[in-house]
């Protein structure tokens, strides 16, 4: 009996303690429910719900004239939340009312697969309550308008399930033209996950102003780890400013051409050209074409402002020095040894070979001769080379060019007071050896030139705007307003000049406009390789037209090893030319200055011939011959009042007949009738003779005829 009441009792405290346990349980929580509600409700959200930033839309980059260089374009992920109220409330029936529609909408307006496939995978999502399905990646702006624009996502507008995250693609419309300098814009994931940007050229110079400010978007954490958005609750983002630059496309086209056109006839390793205004420092085309894997050109790398050894387009800089202390004048005459000199134990070769041993310093310059540039720079600076230094540092040679792009190079120019200064440093320094700078930085002295002394910044953006109105705008900036005299200034011209009229760059010559620059050809190392392949960079920087600059330029070229072709004026001066031929038939200023050919009038020409191709012409033009010589197979004609009036002769005669106009053919049917032996030579018509009109001739007597053209 007393176990019995000892096993109830505790069975009863058990039963009580459960009960009280159940009633501070049922206490708690609705204390938690109650009191402490609002608390546990924005924990449970904040684990659930987060900010996530919104990209503003970047702003683009227009050349000089408003046209798009470079811009973002809207692409979208579409995915799917087909768990929502809105989706499966009455057990779908708006979904079910309106999938075949919608399959078949977005099967045409996606067009990458048909209705059916589509409508499998709707159906699977929504009857797995799927909260965040991809459904298609990548899609244009277009598409997204279309499908926004479909009645089922039109209608029920917060209730349609799908959901349209935005991204941006950076876009070239004009492809490679100038690619490198307007940069890119890209964004990649680090090692440990974490989005980097990859911005280059003015992409990345000016990337806090075409970025933008970064909005807000809150998102609420779903199952599978995906972020559905909150509606209502963006941070609108500020969209990026637009940048104005002072490219010109046509210029840049044409500066792209004619670089691509000699790297791929010469299969050259890389190249570049610039083009600059000269009065105000402006970069109006800037090419970068290196060649790759594929044997293909490519903006891969700015090698306008990467430096190398200049060669002989530096011995300007030297000219200026000697020039301008008045060590020398271009008359003064100069001992270049036949093209080569030994000196500090080592031979200094012109590149070129020759057997000129006394010419002036100008004629130096023209011929290039690195003996002349380096026997001037021993005799007037080797007691001291600081002096020659101070001349580079007043070119503004030493530092950076100030262009507004980064990454570019730091000049190497050798220090006098170094250990590695050696008793050649000076001589190689001379012609463009032993030290490295970048092709801008060549320009930007040859432009002085160009721009009587005065020395510009370069730069390449005008503005930047906001919705079309302009808030920041760059003017021209002045370097020196004069780095050399205006003695100096003239003789640089008539070298730069010369070097085109009778120099190494005589080539380029032009019969209806001016050129000045110089030519330079240097040997650069290639890699591991180091000078054995025989690598060299070629190279030609000058200024048109002569008389009155309005463009400067700069072509720097890279060539194969062991290439057939290599100097200035055989690979960089054609691109110079052509460049210079085009903007001269589309630039009014230029074209200003063009000197036309003169044409004479034809009413007065004299033409010489067979009489009966007279007779056959004037048959067929309904006109008449008044012939006022002797009766003859031969005339010479010229035309009156719609007539032709003629001289005609026989083809028997004891002197030479005057046979300037006439055609090969009938030359030879001439003068093979008189016995006579003929040599000619050329193309077009009978413009010079070798025996004189009215001299007397004999039989088997050779004569030499030169053919041509002329302009009357």
């Amino acid at each position: 009996m007393e176990t019995r009441k000892d096993i109830l009792w505790r069975s009863y405290l058990v039963f009580i303690g459960m009960l009280l346990f159940g009633l501070f349980i049922l206490a708690k929580a609705l204390y938690i429910q109650r009191v402490e509600g609002n608390y546990w409700k924005g924990l449970s959200d904040s684990l659930h719900l987060e900010y996530r930033e919104m990209d503003a839309e970047r702003g683009s980059i227009f050349s000089e004239d408003g046209r798009m260089l470079s811009s973002s374009i809207p692409f979208f992920d579409i995915y799917l939340d087909f768990g929502a109220d809105g989706i499966q409330e009455k057990d779908g029936a708006r979904f079910k009312q309106h999938v075949d529609s919608l399959s078949i909408q977005l099967s045409s307006i996606l067009a990458d697969r048909p209705a059916a496939s589509y409508k499998r995978e709707l159906v699977s999502v929504f009857n797995s309550r799927d909260r965040y399905h991809l459904l298609k990646k990548n899609i244009d702006f277009s598409q997204y308008t279309q499908l926004r624009g479909t009645s089922f996502i039109k209608k029920n507008k917060n209730k349609n399930g799908f959901i349209f995250i935005e991204k941006e693609k950076r876009l070239t419309p004009f492809g490679l033209l100038a690619n490198r300098t307007i940069g890119l814009s890209r964004e990649y994931l680090d090692s440990s996950g974490n989005i980097v940007s990859k911005n280059v050229g003015l992409e990345k110079t000016y990337d806090s102003l075409l970025k933008g400010t970064t909005g807000k978007m809150l998102v609420r954490r779903i199952s599978g780890g995906g972020f559905v958005p909150v509606a209502g609750s963006e941070i609108e983002p500020e969209n990026g400013k637009d940048i104005i630059t002072t490219i010109d496309i046509n210029i840049q086209d044409v500066t792209e051409q004619a670089l691509l056109k000699m790297l791929v006839e010469n299969q050259c390793q890389n190249g570049t050209c610039i083009v600059m205004e000269v009065k105000t420092g402006k970069i109006k085309a800037i090419a970068n074409l290196g060649r790759v894997s594929d044997g293909s050109y490519s903006e891969n790398m700015n090698y306008a402002i990467t430096r190398s050894e200049p060669g002989s387009t530096f011995k300007l800089m030297t000219m200026i020095a000697v020039l301008e202390d008045q060590y020398a004048t271009l008359s003064q005459h100069i001992n270049i040894e036949g093209g080569k000199w030994e000196v500090g134990g080592r031979t200094v070769w012109d590149s070129e070979r020759h057997n000129r041993t006394d010419v002036t310093i100008q004629q130096a310059f023209e011929l290039s001769s690195n003996v002349g540039m380096a026997k001037l720079a021993m005799t007037y600076y080797s007691r001291n080379p600081q002096r020659y230094i101070d001349h580079l540092k007043r070119l503004h040679l030493t530092g950076r060019s100030g262009i507004d792009l980064q990454g570019e190079s730091f000049p190497l120019i050798p220090d006098p007071t170094r250990s590695d200064w050696s008793a050649v440093t000076l001589p190689w320094m001379s012609f463009g050896y032993n030290i490295a700078v970048s092709p801008l930085q060549t320009l930007m002295v040859y432009n002085a030139v160009a721009n009587q002394g005065r020395m510009m910044r370069p730069y390449l953006v005008n503005a930047v705007t906001e919705d079309g109105k302009v808030i920041q705008e760059f003017k021209p900036v002045v370097l020196d307003d004069s780095i050399f005299s205006e003695t100096t200034l003239k003789q640089l011209k008539i070298c730069l000049e010369g070097v085109v009229t009778n120099g190494t760059g005589k080539s380029l010559l032009n019969p209806f406009y001016t050129l000045a620059g110089k030519t330079g050809t240097a040997q650069v190392a290639n890699g591991n390789k180091g000078y054995s392949d025989h690598t060299y960079q070629s190279s030609f920087a000058g200024y048109f037209p002569a008389e009155n600059p309005k463009y400067s330029c700069i072509v720097v070229i890279k060539n194969k090893p062991h290439a057939a072709k290599y100097y200035g004026a055989q690979i960089a001066g054609p691109v110079f030319k052509e460049i210079a031929n085009k903007l001269f038939t589309v630039d009014p200023d230029l074209y200003a200055s063009y000197r036309h050919p003169q044409f004479k009038d034809t009413s007065k020409s004299v033409w010489n011939g067979a009489k009966k191709d007279f007779e056959s012409i004037a048959k067929d033009f309904q006109t008449k011959i008044i012939d006022t010589g002797n009766k003859g197979d031969w005339s010479s004609m010229t035309s009156k009042n719609n007539s032709f009036v003629g001289n005609s002769w026989r083809a028997q005669f004891e002197s030479m007949p005057d046979l300037k106009g006439f055609g090969l053919k009938d030359a030879l049917e001439i003068l093979e009738k008189q016995q006579l032996q003929v040599v000619a030579s050329g193309k077009g018509k009978v413009i010079g003779q070798s025996i004189l009109a009215g001299s007397p001739i004999q039989k088997g007597q050779t004569i030499y005829l030169t053919l041509g053209t002329t302009i009357n």
